[in-house]
């Protein structure tokens, strides 16, 4: 039995010297990865991860570089003996294939999301340089959970759960972007977001106010900037990236650099990207409506209509952008990290193409329509300090400031007088945000100051005389807007399969408003507002085996009057116009969540969702009077007088779901789709159609990912809305729509066939090729006043550093 024991014991030894035992971890959560292919580069040898990750590479030589392919995780590349040297220990880094399992949005530091209650959409950069999309609004677009409709090409707004501009939220790196004038229209600021310098996006698919107040009803979508990165090897360290594109549909020219410098202590990044896009043609095959027939140009002084003779060309719809960011990180110890950011995006003048095509009896209604150069400038300071304390463990100040620059200019068609509005905020913030973890709970709490400045001027010029003169301004010019807010989340690890969740927050809301009765007889001079919210959130999260997961989810929402509530005076649709009322109050929505995850199979997952959302005291447009007059004259023209009113009430509710089909190691199949329905009361008590409640929509992708080679085959698509389940807002702008068998205006159902490959040349050089819209499909996606891009090849080439 000894000599028996002995040989075994022998065996062992001598196993354990010839096998060469590697595990493989996900980079970010520290689990095993099983399944991944590990092979060499003459693909002659195989190995495979087993469930606990582990592999044997003893087969491989020495010198030879190992390749690591897994559906859910980036390629990676490593020679043997640097496997070797650690201590045969391979981290994968996880890409946009895989929800990840870290966030960060939902207090402020790190969570992981199978702790968190609520449906949190995730989206790296590396999704966006294999998508190439144009804008951050078509990257969001891209995911097929978020909606997104287009006035312009220079726009983009996202439509979440049912809503829509400022009943969202936008923040990047953690600061509040939304400012006292985002308006319940449809916005374009998220396009002044680098797409390219963006290193991961997290979209809150529900609301969002415990953690960052007012505005965020429907979601929120928190942009995360590039980094810079240290070297921590007593050398410094220089890494960079180039990147260009092109595009056939709107000719676009993209190029983008980024030069990241590190030492141990200090890191440096700058990075700048411009783009130049020109008129954008749509496709071939859809409704006639959107053809642009005709469009207006000036000869000697005079407004010209003239045929379009490629109808399909949207003009005028050119314009070019830059975007700059500066970012410097100082970390003198492991206790004390400093940041700060410093991002510019300016666009040229672009034309609000909407406007352009409307008519007055027969005739185009106007020679010019355009928003002046979108300006935009952040800079923000971040101090992070961790600790051990009984107060907190991690704590984070962040100071910021932010100014926003934006002007309207229109004139009609054969009139001289060009009118223009000019906006600019100044938005001052600071955020105190702390983290204290005990055994098996974690509290987050901290407080919140911010302060909107608001100026605005308006102006006529007289193009025969080139005489200006003063007209009223947009918003009332010199108004303020503030919100002081402190709030708590406490999470719970019951057990290891159940997560508790809940929070509260108060925000006392100030806003001031002198108007101008210059232009305007109004029966009030001012607007003080001061109001007060308490929001809340509870959750759970229950993991109840390892092939079913639930989220349940409660939480109130608030969003306060701004400026743009209180005090606009605009065009909102042809002969109306919205005047300022100073006696608003908060709307308030409560909503519900329930979440149900399924791995059906070890290669299929099936996810979904349902949630319903009432909305009280809801702010929306409706007729109006001021001291019994219910028209005024507004820029010539008799209008019908509206303004924001705290006069009705709406519901929205939905489902979502998604599919997740791994047919291979190499070749995975995903699906999304989302029905959202939503109705409110009118004056009467009779209940329509919710605006921004989009249509059926969703997302296929079927993609086949090896070694340096990407695939991916897809399909996005839209489900019709007919006249009679359009708002009736919507209703009234046939402009923007087909006409259906009996001429009411709808919006039809659509597709749009893409495919993109992606080849790595080597470890430097990657190129990007896509066809989007193979069919060439003519189609506006719902409420948009632009159709979208007909078929397109997009060119890409990267080098990395």
């Amino acid at each position: 039995m000894r000599n028996i024991a002995g040989a075994m014991l022998l065996f062992f030894i001598c196993s354990l010297a010839f096998s060469q035992q590697i595990t493989v971890l996900d980079k970010y959560t520290g689990k095993p990865v099983f399944d991944v292919v590990i092979s060499n580069e003459a693909n002659s040898i195989h190995a495979l991860t087993s469930f606990d990750g582990h592999a044997d590479i003893s087969k491989f030589k020495d010198g030879e570089k190992l390749y690591f392919s897994h559906i859910s995780h980036d390629h990676k590349a490593i020679l043997k003996s640097e496997i070797i040297a650690n201590k045969y220990i391979v981290y994968l880094m996880p890409n946009e294939n895989e929800l990840e399992q870290v966030v960060l949005s939902v207090a402020k530091f790190k969570m992981n999301k199978d702790e968190v209650p609520q449906k949190i959409l995730g989206l790296s950069l590396e999704n966006a340089l294999f998508l190439n999309p144009q804008t951050s609004a078509d990257l969001l677009q891209s995911s097929g959970q978020v909606f997104v409709q287009k006035s312009q090409m220079g726009g983009g707004s996202p439509m979440i759960r049912g809503f829509s501009s400022n009943r969202l939220l936008i923040t990047v790196d953690g600061v509040r972007m939304n400012s006292a004038i985002f308006r319940s229209g449809n916005l374009q600021n998220v396009i002044s977001l680098d797409p390219l310098m963006v290193a991961n996006t997290e979209v809150i698919l529900g609301p969002g106010s415990v953690v960052y107040g007012s505005d965020a009803v429907g979601g929120v979508m928190n942009f995360y900037t590039l980094k810079p990165s240290f070297a921590f090897n007593g050398d410094s360290k220089t890494s960079a990236n180039f990147y260009s594109r092109y595009a056939t549909a709107n000719d676009e020219k993209t190029v983008h650099v980024d030069v990241n410098i590190g030492t141990d202590n200090w890191a440096f990044l700058t990075g700048v990207t411009y783009s130049d896009f020109g008129d954008l043609r749509m496709g071939t095959h859809g409704p006639e409506e959107y053809l642009r027939n005709e469009y207006v140009i000036q000869q000697s002084g005079t407004d010209v209509v003239i045929k379009n003779s490629e109808p399909k060309v949207q003009k005028p719809t050119a314009y070019n952008q830059i975007n700059l960011l500066q970012k410097i990180k100082f970390m003198p110890n492991k206790v004390w990290d400093f940041n700060l950011g410093l991002m510019y995006s300016s666009t040229s003048d672009f034309p609000r193409y909407d406007r352009l095509y409307r008519k007055k009896n027969g005739e185009l209604r106007s020679a010019e329509w355009y928003y002046g150069p979108q300006d935009w400038f952040m800079g923000n300071f971040n101090i992070s300090k961790k600790g051990d304390g009984p107060m907190y463990d991690t704590a984070q100040l962040t100071t910021a400031y932010q100014n926003f620059k934006e002007s309207r200019n229109d004139r009609a068609l054969y009139e001289d007088e060009l009118f223009r509005t000019e906006e600019q905020v100044d938005a001052y913030s600071v955020n105190l945000d702390f983290e204290k973890v005990f055994k098996e709970s974690k509290f987050y709490y901290g407080a919140e100051y911010v302060f909107n400045k608001v100026r605005s001027t308006g102006e006529v010029t007289d193009l025969e005389t080139n005489q200006t003169s003063v007209t009223a301004s947009r918003y009332p010019d010199d108004s303020s807007w503030q919100s002081l807010a402190a709030y708590l989340t406490y999470q719970w690890k019951i057990a290891p399969e159940l997560s508790f969740q809940s929070g509260l927050r108060y925000n006392y809301i100030l806003l001031n408003a002198d108007f101008n009765n210059q232009f305007y007889d109004f029966p009030f001079n001012e607007a003080n507002i001061e109001t007060g919210a308490l929001t809340g959130s509870v959750g759970i999260n229950w993991k109840q085996n390892d092939y079913i997961g639930w989220r349940l989810n409660l939480s109130s929402a608030f969003r306060s009057p701004n400026i743009d509530d209180v005090g606009k005076i605009f065009d909102s649709e042809p002969g109306a116009v919205v005047v300022p009322n100073p006696d608003l109050k908060p709307e308030y929505a409560y909503n519900s969540e329930l979440g149900f995850d399924w791995k059906a199979l070890d290669n299929l997952q099936f996810e979904f969702a349902g949630f319903y959302t009432y909305l009280d005291n809801a702010m929306v447009r409706r007729d109006y009077n001021l001291d019994g007059a219910t028209t005024i004259n507004f820029q010539g023209e008799s209008s019908q007088v509206q303004a924001i009113q705290n006069a009705s009430k709406a519901w929205v509710y939905g489902i979502e779901a998604a599919t997740l089909l791994d047919l291979s190691v190499a070749l995975r199949f995903k699906t999304s789709i989302a029905y959202t329905r939503g109705k409110e009361e009118e004056d009467n008590g009779r209940l329509v159609n919710l605006r921004h409640a989009a249509p059926l929509f969703g997302r296929s992708s079927l993609m086949w990912h090896k070694q340096k080679i990407k695939i991916d085959l897809s399909a996005e698509y839209n489900g019709e809305l007919s006249n009679d389940r359009l708002a009736p807002s919507e209703q009234g702008k046939d402009y923007l729509y087909a006409k259906d068998a009996y001429g009411n205006p709808y919006s039809p159902s659509w597709y749009s066939l893409d495919l993109t490959g992606q080849y790595a040349l080597d470890k430097h050089w990657t190129v990007n090729a896509s066809l989007e819209n193979i069919t060439d499909q003519r189609y506006r996606t719902y409420s948009s006043g632009i159709a979208a891009a007909g078929r397109n090849l997009i060119l890409a080439i990267r080098y990395k550093y």
